[in-house]
């Protein structure tokens, strides 16, 4: 009924399937889900001192660290590179440094995350000029 745009990525120039795609939602999640619990992991025992609460804040900083480090470097979190999904500039190659500030940040914020475009992106990776892709 609407108007066909193709698979995920084309508009980037991004082959279908397999490596350099578009990573899939439940790759991208889990990579979350995995480098979140890591972050409350270490707040938790090397900073929190049994408090869940101050664990939850020290993990956001946490975060935030590991990303730009691991991001900025590599172009991935420990739970991307478990899964299979590197973060890369729309043209390829790697992020700058204020891009990945930009992303990060971003993405701490949890709305920009949630506002998807048709390539899957979300407003985080736009806005950096990003996109995650299969290793």
């Amino acid at each position: 009924m609407g108007a066909d745009f193709g698979y995920r990525g084309k508009g980037l120039g991004l082959p279908e399937e397999g490596s350099g795609s578009v990573a899939p939602l439940g790759r991208r999640f889990g990579a979350l889900f995995i480098d979140w619990s890591l972050c409350m992991v270490i707040a938790y025992g090397l900073f929190a001192r049994g408090d869940q609460q101050a664990a939850g804040n020290w993990a956001l900083g946490i975060f935030l660290v590991m990303s730009l480090l691991t991001v900025g470097t590599i172009g991935c979190t420990p739970g991307k590179r478990l899964l299979g999904v590197r973060v890369v500039a729309e043209g390829g190659g790697r992020l700058g440094f204020v891009r990945v500030a930009v992303r990060t940040v971003l993405l701490l914020l949890v709305i920009p995350a949630l506002v998807w475009d048709r390539d899957g992106r979300g407003l985080h990776d736009r806005l950096s000029r990003a996109v995650q892709v299969r290793m």
